[in-house]
């Protein structure tokens, strides 16, 4: 499995190791047991910081807890690092894997520092597991930040599981989406879920641990950019070249292109998919001097000459400028059945969700590019797919409708409305919708949901602070600016038209030059003023 360049690789990324990290196999029988040992030894090969053992781990179990003969955790030193896997983490996990190896061993570990003092300061055990498939490009991104969790905190444990292996486990809990995250034995997180919504339930757990210390506090800010999908980095880069300082705060750099697996319109790069654009993104980023705030949000904005940014780990970041480029999310259809089956059968990624309806008929809502193309990518896994679209005509690019009407097993129905979502023992079992010309109803069984109907722009958080439309969009001009002086806009969190990945750069890229402006304008009486109200706080506090 792990061929001689992947192995060259992992000595690599290895060979500074200072702690020996123990891959320990629970014994046993299982099919797939001598490919797991064969895996984690080859692994193993590449370091003496890294070892290979087979133990009975549930002779030594404290908490009762069976491991299977596929499951096997790491120890550091000798000492259980509370991370274990139960399955093969290859595929997308495999970096997971990687990635908790080279942590248990000391390398830093890239969570915002507010955030780890967050995470270090949780007093309950929390035993988190998360099944995933191997196929999910959003799993990962769960169990990577799961296993910092156990990293930082000896008190959280964390254990991926790979739904395709324990398939008796999946049944027994209703499982029909990943990631799902249990803590404790109950249900967490389901579904699409980001590092950032897992950090806001970790506070609703333990409100607590928000941080309250303001020693690291950021001096005043030039630019805040809020978001990091392709028009955050933009603002954050161009910002950054013109040698402002610079804050980004995203729950996960990418944003929504990250869940975007084929990208062929972004000029100059004939194909990529939104991991590897978020990959460099990530990348082209981490060239310049930005602070990164990621997993985190902004829950509020106080407006005024300075700006003071509220984020969900209890910090206040004060800045002269603010670019806000959190684009949108995907728009649910808002009939009965919808809501109460999300994870049952309802589901919004076709490549994290596909694989668990194999064999399966499922239909697709929506028959614009990214419905067209959820059918196309659902059609070598399921046994049919139906596509829902509500206008006469499909709004997809001709290429992708051809290549949909050529499937045999992809049935396209043009001016139909969706009515319900049925579900019977918990399961989505079928859907009713109505012919809008004659007006006649009709049901179709089947096991799963695909909705693809377009986006909604993030701009809950903001309240009022700027103009929007009655859409939820940022009204902005030529220039990116808001109704509010020193507030930009880009992307498609905006009224700007066309939601296109290069249209967003474009716009991010023309928000930080007008922010720049405005700086260039008013950057040196902000400061006056700054400094005035520091110095009437610290009288305040002093008496």
């Amino acid at each position: 499995m792990l061929n001689n360049q992947i192995l060259e690789t992992l000595k690599g990324y290895t060979a500074e190791m200072q702690k020996t990290v123990t891959f320990v196999l629970q014994t046993g029988e299982h099919s797939k047991r001598n490919e797991l040992k064969e895996f984690l030894e080859g692994f193993a090969s590449v370091s003496d910081k890294l070892q290979f053992e087979e133990r009975d781990l549930n002779k030594e179990s404290l908490n009762g807890k069976v491991r299977s003969p596929i499951s096997f955790l790491l120890e550091v030193d000798g000492t259980d690092t509370g991370i274990q896997f139960s399955g093969i983490p290859s595929g997308h996990e495999f970096n997971s894997l990687v990635l908790a190896v080279l942590q248990s061993a000391g390398t830093p570990i890239k969570l915002d520092s507010s955030l780890q003092n967050m995470v270090k300061k949780v007093g309950q055990e929390m035993k988190f597991e998360v099944f995933v498939s191997l196929s999910c490009h959003n799993c990962p991104d769960v169990v990577q930040a799961l296993n910092q969790f156990a990293v930082l905190n000896p008190n959280i444990s964390a254990e991926m599981i790979d739904g395709g292996l324990f398939q008796d486990v999946i049944e027994e809990r209703d499982i029909q989406g990943v990631p799902s995250v249990y803590l404790n034995g109950k249900l967490f997180a389901n579904g699409k879920v980001t590092a950032a919504e897992l950090i806001d339930k970790l506070l609703e757990q333990e409100p607590s641990i928000a941080t309250t210390d303001s020693r690291d506090k950021l001096p005043l800010q030039d630019v805040v950019v809020i978001g990091g999908g392709p028009a955050g980095v933009s603002s954050a880069i161009y910002s950054a070249r013109k040698g402002l300082k610079v804050t980004l705060i995203a729950d996960r750099i990418g944003g929504q292109v990250k869940d975007t697996m084929g990208i062929e319109n972004l000029i100059s790069v004939p194909n990529t998919t939104g991991p590897e654009l978020s990959g460099a993104l990530q990348a082209h980023l981490n060239e310049y001097d930005i602070t990164i705030k990621e997993h985190l949000r902004v829950t509020e904005i106080n407006q005024g000459d300075i700006k003071n940014i509220a984020l969900s780990s209890g910090e206040v970041i004060d800045t002269k400028t603010v670019i806000v480029a959190t684009g949108a999310k995907w728009r649910e259809l808002g009939i009965p059945g919808e809501k109460e089956n999300i994870g049952n059968g309802v589901a919004y990624c076709p490549h994290c969700d596909g694989p668990f309806f194999k064999g399966k008929d499922v239909a697709v809502i929506g028959g614009g590019n990214s419905g067209i193309e959820a059918a196309l990518d659902l059609a070598g896994i399921v046994k049919s797919v139906t596509v829902f679209e509500f206008m006469p005509e499909l709004k997809a690019d001709k290429v992708l409708v051809d290549q949909a009407e050529a499937k045999n097993n992809i049935t396209i129905l043009k001016n139909v409305a969706t009515q319900e979502i049925h579900a019977d023992s918990g399961k989505v079992s079928s859907i009713s919708y109505q012919e809008r010309a004659t007006e006649t109803a009709h049901s179709i069984a089947l096991d799963g949901v695909f909705v693809q109907i377009g986006l909604v722009p993030n701009t809950s958080f903001l309240g009022d602070v700027v103009e929007t439309t009655k859409f939820g969009e940022i009204i902005i001009n030529e220039k990116c600016e808001t109704s509010q002086p020193g507030i930009y806009a880009a992307g498609d969190v905006t009224t700007v038209p066309y939601k296109q990945i290069v249209v967003s750069m474009g716009e991010g890229s023309k928000a930080s030059l007008a922010s720049f402006e405005y700086l260039l304008a008013n950057s040196r009486k902000l400061e006056k003023m700054y400094e005035d109200h520091q110095a009437s706080q610290d009288e305040r506090d002093a008496a």
